[in-house]
């Protein structure tokens, strides 16, 4: 059923390609955004067998966790702290091939190699919060992730205000 939604194999520009149009369907008419976001890392967890993949939503000061797939995860991350933070700061993505020469990188596990943060957006264009995907390889993401994942994230855009 859904496990024969996702392609895990191909080019990665060709998983993407396979995946967005797939992630429409299972958006289409949920407007619960739990249901939504929790959804959406799952399939990205398994078309790519990313180590972690989940979301930050920002109250306040800080992110805290959202629905996430992988190993437990830090819940509240500051503004400007780690990888995370930092996209949030910055309001751009992010791409850190090795997470160990990053400044201040939050080690939620030592298993983690390499990451990327994309900036989540509402349909008003405000900061919402942060998709966040770690590997436990070293340079594993590149700007095919970052195009793929950015085009993941404006799909959700209308669910954020439902």
């Amino acid at each position: 059923m859904a496990e024969d939604l996702y392609i895990s194999n191909g080019t990665k520009e060709e998983r993407y390609a396979a995946l967005l149009p797939q992630l429409e369907a299972l958006l289409e008419g949920e407007d619960d955004l739990v249901a939504c976001l929790a959804n959406v890392a799952a399939a990205l967890h398994d078309t790519f067998g990313f180590f972690w993949v989940g979301f930050y939503r920002i109250a306040g000061d800080e992110l805290v966790l959202g629905p996430f797939q992988g190993p437990v995860a830090c819940t509240r991350i500051r503004r400007g702290r780690g990888v995370c933070g930092t996209a949030w700061q910055e309001e751009r993505t992010l791409i850190v091939p090795d997470v160990n020469e990053f400044p201040g990188h939050i080690a939620c596990s030592s298993l983690s190699r390499s990451e990327i943060v994309v900036p989540v957006t509402d349909a008003q264009g405000q900061l919402w919060g942060v998709l966040d995907v770690d590997s436990r390889e070293l340079n594993t993401f590149d700007n095919v992730d970052a195009d793929g994942l950015a085009r993941v994230c404006q799909m959700l855009r209308h669910k954020l205000n439902a």
